[in-house]
């Protein structure tokens, strides 16, 4: 006889969380998300708004700007389109331009992360009045760039300066800082590392002691030297804070003006012209504003390309763990 089959009834052991929500917990959560969105607007909302104002506001009237032949004071602009594009790439000065802002930021941003890596190292080490030197190697961060830069030009005076007093000593004539290329921009290559050394040794020192001390133990067991120790346990280690390091100051130095317009000017001859330092001249000296604003959207893409391709490439070796 075949058995007549009854349809089935409610599931009397089925799990809470296949029920459907209660309707009071459904309003909960309606307010606790609307609670949440008010804090992220009153906590974020002002930010925002200043970014707006002052970052991405002043960003859109430069690239309008950039596409106009307007000099500075005149009530009357004519647009021109990329023509201002046109003159800057065509220019006999933009390849200097360029070649002295690579120049500078390669050596800047290598040499302060191979020296700020050697004082930090040497900051970490317990040795007396280390508190003192840490203070006495942050300082000329926070010294302003343009007073740094005065200070330094009385240093490398050719004739009665302290390093032509340092190079007589060893028999070595004072190269001509200020008129013979290449000597002007090696000047601003040293002053600009002087400031921002204690800044990274600073970040680094940071990184250094946030390193588990029970690695370093267990290498010095298996018997690593320190350089070994260095350079497989620490250095890895360190990948965070050099990627960190490395995007600020790239950052910085493409942006850099103060030292180079209180040393040098951007002379002699151009030769220490960086791209900041042209858009300031063309805009502010010679009152091209149109044209300037064209070298300013230049210098905004090259830095979105660095910081995107250093995002997308060199992020991948970073060790977070």
């Amino acid at each position: 006889m075949a058995a007549v089959l009854a349809p089935p009834g409610p599931r009397t052991g089925a799990h809470p969380a296949a029920q459907p929500p209660h309707p009071a917990r459904r309003r909960a959560g309606a307010v606790h998300r609307r609670r949440a969105l008010v804090w992220f607007a009153l906590l974020a909302g002002p930010n925002v708004a200043l970014l707006l104002v002052f970052v991405y506001r002043p960003l859109l009237e430069s690239l309008y700007l950039s596409t106009m032949q307007w000099n500075l004071g005149s009530p009357v602009a004519r647009f021109v389109g990329f023509g201002n594009y046109v003159e800057w790439f065509t220019s006999p000065a933009t390849a200097q331009v360029l070649t002295t802002t690579a120049v500078f930021t390669l050596a800047t941003v290598g040499g302060a992360l191979v020296l700020g890596l050697g004082l930090a190292l040497l900051l970490d080490r317990r040795l007396p009045g280390r508190g003192l030197a840490r203070t006495v190697a942050f300082a000329p961060y926070v010294l302003s760039g343009y007073a740094v830069g005065i200070l330094w030009l009385f240093i490398f005076d050719p004739r009665y300066g302290l390093m032509s007093a340092v190079l007589g000593w060893f028999g070595v004539a004072s190269p001509q800082w200020y008129t013979a290329e290449p000597w002007p921009l090696v000047m601003i290559i040293v002053v600009y590392l002087w400031k921002n050394l204690g800044y990274v040794a600073l970040i680094y020192l940071a990184g250094l002691q946030s390193v588990p001390q029970d690695l370093r133990d267990a290498a010095a067991l298996d018997g690593a030297s320190p350089a070994r120790t260095l350079r497989s346990v620490v250095l890895p280690l360190l990948t965070p804070t050099t990627f960190f390091l490395t995007v600020t100051m790239l950052l910085a130095s493409l942006q850099s003006f103060d030292v180079i317009r209180s040393m040098t000017s951007g002379g002699p001859l151009g030769s220490t012209t960086t791209l900041m330092y042209q858009i300031y001249q063309e805009g502010f000296v010679n009152g091209r504003a149109g044209y300037a604003s064209a070298g300013a959207t230049v210098l905004f893409l090259v830095l979105l390309a660095v910081t995107a391709l250093q995002l997308r490439y060199v992020e991948k070796k970073v060790h977070y763990a």
